[in-house]
């Protein structure tokens, strides 16, 4: 990110004088918080583009959105049913709005040594569970790409009258190719939530919501965006949402299929193609092909390591990495070159891993001294908070949580103490540790290893320490 790759997306004669796109709300520029000009008529393009009844731009990221969209979808003291693997947005989303969250269990894929998404039977599980829940909120696709199949979950949340949010921050690029996931809003979903700077070429903190249906009370949404977005819009970001919306428009089809038949063509030819996600990976769950995620646990490192390596040796910067993957976000502004030049990086990196590390010899331990929050141990640790939540319900209220009085303890010695915030590796930024949730052993121990293996964890300062509810 982001998905402009360093203008390379994007017109120069849209980048030569950027500084003048810096404005404010003067007459003839229209009020984000009021549009009935040129923003409005933006925000209706962008609607037909994504297939929404109606838009919004975000200039404050998704984040904002999912917010808005948690306050408006939900009273305080309801329940929302999310999956476990949901960003820290929608966790500090649902304390904001003083909403309690139902937690759904993603699959798990052993092959790679990640989750995979909700199935539809743990939605069905889920609403029989917590009948009076508000609404639904999935996160599709995840950050590997894999997508959860939206449209049988849109049925089951309709057909119990309920609100289903997508969190689509990863795939606003899907209405724009037939090759592609079908998108959140052709699926069903009432409000969707995209991170244009994610895979379009837009500039970071530009996103959009999309309206879907009826279903979301619009009175209450349009509320929170003005509560919750800035009053001080950049109009360089707002710019680039419609510039990106245009771009794809008119040429999304075209360059996608350049992109995803450099991709196919790359894949079929590395020497290591076992090592890359694909849909016949995740039976049951479809793939983003344009997400390429790389299992150089196969090769006998970590992610980590392989992500340290490609920077270093061959100036290749991947989008994230864990204890047994690098993952890379290919966009519409990736040329057919530049795919082929990380393809043969790849493909050193595999044959030097072949000689240098072997290919049984450390993978086992590196994977018990590493962390990815996607991992088998990490997923099995949720299985466990899921069970002492009792019912996965916070034994403290969300007010509870805000308002207690934290305290900072070093992590070796967190376990048994109450989470006063949220800890997640980062990226993805999805928590192990989510606020009022108690930090057991095994979570203190897998953030310990991801540290020691070279990952980053939000949460956890420079001194190793964690904060908690003072007891």
């Amino acid at each position: 990110m982001p998905g402009h790759k360093l203008g390379c997306g994007i017109p120069e004669e849209f980048l030569s004088s950027i500084e003048k796109l810096d404005l404010t709300e003067i007459p003839g520029l229209d009020d984000l918080h009021d549009p009935s000009g040129i923003i409005a008529k933006a925000q209706e393009l962008a609607a037909g583009a994504f297939g929404a009844e109606r838009s919004y731009f975000l200039v404050n990221g998704s984040t904002v959105g999912i917010h808005a969209a948690i306050s408006a979808v939900c009273r305080p003291g309801q329940h929302l049913i999310v999956g476990r693997d949901s960003h820290s947005a929608v966790i500090n989303g649902m304390l904001i709005a003083g909403v309690r969250p139902y937690y759904m269990m993603p699959g798990y894929t052993n092959t790679f040594g990640i989750c995979t998404g909700i199935t539809p039977w743990e939605v069905c599980r889920a609403l029989d569970d917590i009948p009076d829940a508000a609404g639904v909120l999935i996160t599709r696709p995840n950050y590997y790409g894999i997508c959860c199949d939206i449209e049988e979950i849109a049925k089951i949340v309709h057909s119990k009258n309920k609100v289903l949010i997508v969190d689509e921050a990863h795939g606003p690029h899907f209405a724009f190719n037939r090759r592609l996931p079908v998108s959140a809003l052709e699926a069903g979903a009432d409000i969707c939530i995209q991170s244009a700077h994610k895979t379009l070429p837009a500039f970071t903190q530009g996103a959009y919501l999309h309206i879907g249906s009826d279903r979301a009370d619009m009175g209450r949404l349009e509320y929170f965006l003005e509560m919750y977005q800035t009053t001080s819009p950049s109009y360089m970001i707002m710019a680039f949402l419609d510039i990106a919306r245009a771009i794809m428009q008119r040429q999304g089809t075209r360059l996608l299929d350049s992109l995803l038949d450099s991709l196919e063509a790359c894949r079929n030819s590395f020497g290591g193609r076992e090592m890359i996600l694909d849909k016949a990976a995740v039976p049951g769950f479809d793939h983003d092909a344009t997400r390429l995620t790389v299992n150089v646990g196969k090769l006998g490192m970590t992610g980590f390591e392989a992500e340290r390596i490609l920077r270093q040796r061959y100036n290749i910067q991947s989008e994230m990495s864990d204890a047994s993957n690098v993952v890379f976000i290919c966009t519409a502004a990736d040329s057919p070159e530049r795919v082929g030049i990380l393809f043969a990086a790849l493909e050193e990196l595999r044959q030097a891993a072949g000689k240098s590390f072997g290919r049984d010899v450390d993978t086992r331990l590196k994977k018990e001294q590493a962390f990815s929050v996607f991992g088998e141990r990490v997923h099995n640790c949720m299985r466990n908070m899921h069970a002492i939540m009792g019912n996965n319900r916070y034994e403290l209220e969300p007010s509870d949580i805000l308002n207690a009085e934290a305290e900072r303890v070093r992590l070796e010695n967190a376990a048994g103490r109450i989470s006063k915030g949220i800890i997640a590796p980062y990226p993805p930024g999805i928590p192990l540790v989510c606020p009022g949730e108690a930090i057991s052993r095994d979570a203190a121990d897998l953030l310990t290893g991801v540290i020691q293996a070279g990952g980053r964890v939000h949460g956890i300062s420079g001194g190793g320490t964690v904060a908690v509810i003072k007891r």
